[in-house]
């Protein structure tokens, strides 16, 4: 059934050909955008739904998340409010959570996070591994990932467990648990951190899961300049995410490759680090994208509003610029093509605003706008318009 979504009053498409209309329109036809245009020349359609002015721009693409998880991180979150510094080490609280959590407790946590970032715009999200750390909790978490989000990454170098040789332990990631694991997943992961994993060891395994026909991501330069970016861009990781601290070198290796320089604004705020320099990024010609980093410890949000929003009030991005971090960014830091962007044949994800534009989301921070949700052509949320 083809449905014309009409009556828009601005369409951010991110489709170099199309780019931004007025009076526009969309049509959808089961997964898939089948047209978009001027409202004008629409073609007919079984179904017609007019949004009356409103704003419509592809659904967040969320490129990283950490949602497979138990337990609570409260009392971190209000000691690092008070004045205790960041660290890597309070992922094992949430991994002994994880653990002790069934199979069930787990897929439903994870279904009211992913349904929670979907009412507010998200459409397509990546999540991680990384809350199991040993061959059998690493599996049942790509398990039970693999059955709700689009994109799912292993981590199971996100820690070593307290009391394990760091060297032993990345033995059995690169072996046993990566066997295990990789059939599940799509990507491989490294916090590459002080405090976590140095460079040699996650050169290990990354190169690892390489071998294993994985792609790769890193967790880098978070809490100081490191070998992260570098690591990632010699390894063609398609992204580096956190970018917190940047050398110069950093920022031109990135501005160089195809590495998506992946910033976590929500993630800078409650941990209380500075914001990733997005504009240096941007302007040395860098490829930025915007995520959630929803997690129990460092950032529990699944508000990508709330990261755009913050990219433009504080890390100096223009709307355009953090929207399309949001969506298309996002999109190419999966290597995705189909999710990001409204044109012929990409998938049918789409958000309608409350407002007439994009821009809002910033000029009215923290309202939350979003009033219509598409995923793959289903219509998830409707406040809006007129059906005919």
């Amino acid at each position: 059934m083809a449905v014309l979504i009409t009556g828009i009053g601005e369409l951010t498409t991110n489709d170099p050909e199309l780019g931004k209309l007025r009076d526009a329109a969309v049509v959808i036809e089961g997964e898939e955008i089948a047209w978009a245009g001027a409202a004008a020349d629409a073609p007919d359609a079984d179904e017609r739904i007019d949004v009356e002015g409103r704003a419509v721009l592809p659904g967040w693409v969320d490129s990283h998340t950490h949602l497979v998880f138990a337990g609570d991180r409260t009392a971190e979150f209000e000691a690092r409010m008070a004045g205790k510094a960041y660290s890597a080490g309070g992922i094992a609280v949430t991994v002994e959570a994880t653990r002790s959590a069934s199979d069930e407790q787990l897929a439903a946590n994870l279904r009211r996070h992913v349904d929670e970032a979907a009412k507010q715009g998200t459409t397509c999200l990546e999540t991680k591994t990384g809350y199991g750390l040993n061959v059998e909790d690493e599996v049942r978490s790509a398990r039970i990932a693999a059955g709700v989000a689009d994109e799912v990454t292993f981590l199971g170098a996100h820690l070593v467990p307290p009391g394990a040789d760091a060297e032993s332990y990345v033995d059995l990631v690169c072996g046993d648990m990566l066997d295990a694991v990789a059939p599940l997943v799509r990507w491989a992961d490294v916090f590459c951190e002080t405090g976590a994993f140095d460079e040699a060891q996650s050169g290990r395994v990354l190169k690892a899961a390489r071998e294993r026909g994985l792609g790769l991501r890193v967790h880098g330069n978070q809490l100081g300049e490191g070998p992260g970016v570098r690591l990632a861009v010699e390894l063609g990781a398609a992204s580096v995410d956190h970018c917190t601290y940047l050398s110069e070198a950093d920022v031109e290796a990135l501005a160089a490759s195809d590495t998506v320089a992946t910033l976590l604004p929500a993630c800078d705020l409650s941990t209380r680090q500075p914001l990733a320099p997005a504009r240096r990024l941007l302007d040395a010609g860098a490829t930025v994208a915007l995520a959630s980093n929803a997690n129990p410890g460092s950032s529990y949000t699944t508000s990508m509003a709330f990261c755009v929003t913050t990219a433009v009030l504080q890390m100096r991005m223009t709307i355009d610029e953090a929207v399309w971090s949001a969506t298309a960014g996002g999109a190419r830091a999966l290597r995705r093509d189909d999710v990001g962007v409204i044109r012929v044949g990409a998938r049918a994800d789409l958000q309608v605003l409350e407002a007439p534009s994009v821009t809002h989301l910033a000029y009215r921070p923290g309202v939350p706008l979003t009033v219509g949700v598409w995923r793959r052509g289903e219509l998830l949320t409707s406040g809006f318009g007129s059906k005919r």
